[in-house]
């Protein structure tokens, strides 16, 4: 099997992967149903194990499978991007697809894309928004958008901005249950918190100079700024979100800021986390210093 014949297997296999189906990734591909699936048969034997796991319903991945698109997906991106560079002479394009938080993808990353894109009519953005983390080196995505304190990885980050945070609760949730004076009060009141911070639901606080942190409780968690701010507005307890994602909601009076003479004043990070290196493409550049010039948190 030559190299052109396994980046091809290696496509269709991607292919079935995306579309979740044999019969799809062959309508995609302008190929028949059996023509895909001697083709996922040749590379199971090749590797000599299971790739797909097949059923009448749906077709999943085996753990070996993902390892193998995991693979798949970065030589092909690979060699899409040796193809650009040798006739884009220097010009940025090719299929940049980019992961957001939904709040603040909507609010601060979108209102970006259109001057993007007016700039490098050559790159086709496919924007990606939710509040789940995508795997960048399994090829999900070329660029994502972080918060927070980054683990340690191989990937490359670059800052592109900060946020505070605004402790808000809603005029009617104020009016029926009495607004806080003093971070203590926290602990009679329904606090709204992030799942993903489970084993510290602390809220920091300053007061007289001195840094601390309260351990808060609530009926509600969820992986979403935007879901807690809707469950703020909607009255159902106090949140503490990122000031960016409340800043109209504050403005209109829908949510109302607490406790402000207690913010610590501590910012949250905000990074563009993407595959670096001398072999990174021309869009990824491109998009990421376009960030770093415009982006506001």
């Amino acid at each position: 099997m030559d190299i052109a014949g396994r980046s091809g297997e290696m496509a269709v296999f991607a292919m079935v992967a995306e579309q979740g189906s044999l019969s799809g990734a062959a309508r995609a591909l302008s190929l028949t149903p059996s023509s895909v699936s001697r083709i996922i048969a040749r590379i199971e034997r090749r590797i000599g194990t299971r790739l797909l796991l097949r059923t009448t319903r749906a077709i999943t991945l085996t753990a070996e499978g993902e390892a193998y698109l995991r693979g798949a997906r970065r030589i092909l991106a690979d060699m899409a991007e040796v193809e650009d560079a040798i006739t884009d002479q220097g010009v940025p394009r090719g299929r940049l697809r980019v992961s957001a938080a939904l709040a603040h993808g909507r609010l601060s990353i979108v209102p970006l894309i259109a001057a993007f894109s007016a700039r490098y009519p050559a790159i086709v953005v496919d924007l990606l928004l939710g509040d789940e983390v995508v795997d960048i080196l399994g090829g999900q995505a070329d660029v994502a958008i972080r918060f927070g304190l980054l683990a340690d990885s191989p990937l490359t980050a670059r800052l592109i901005g900060a946020t505070g945070q605004l402790i808000v609760a809603s005029p009617d949730y104020l009016l029926r249950n009495g607004t806080p004076l003093v971070p203590q009060d926290l602990l009679d009141h329904n606090c709204l918190r992030f799942n993903f911070r489970r084993a510290a639901p602390d809220w920091p606080f300053r007061q007289d100079g001195r840094d601390f942190s309260l351990k808060v409780a609530g009926t509600i968690e969820g992986n979403s700024g935007e879901a807690l701010s809707q469950l703020a507005r909607l009255g159902a307890g106090i949140a503490r979100i990122g000031a960016f994602s409340v800043a109209d909601d504050v403005k209109s009076g829908r949510l109302v800021p607490l406790l402000e003479a207690y913010n610590p004043g501590d910012r949250e990070p905000i990074h563009a986390v993407f595959v670096g290196g001398s072999a990174m493409p021309a869009r990824v550049r491109a998009f990421v210093d376009f960030l770093v010039e415009h982006h506001q948190a």
